[in-house]
């Protein structure tokens, strides 16, 4: 069980990751549009963004834990 401060902490750094995974999105498509000469920035940002989506849903299972556990 998770206590009141670990929530709150929780809650702040899965608002965080969404931020950072929206700004990834949007540089991830604007570089879709207007390519750099190579594509290892847009294959490592897109590895940062799947990172980030796995850490989100941890966090979100830590603090909305399964209703039929």
């Amino acid at each position: 069980m998770l206590t009141e401060e670990q929530i709150t902490e929780n809650r702040a750094t899965l608002h965080e990751l969404q931020i950072e995974h929206h700004d990834l999105d949007q540089v991830i498509a604007h570089l879709m549009l207007n390519p750099p000469p190579d594509d290892l920035l847009i294959r490592r940002l897109k590895k940062r963004k799947l990172l980030l989506k796995d850490r989100m849903t941890l966090l979100e299972h830590l603090l909305e834990p399964d209703v039929l556990a």
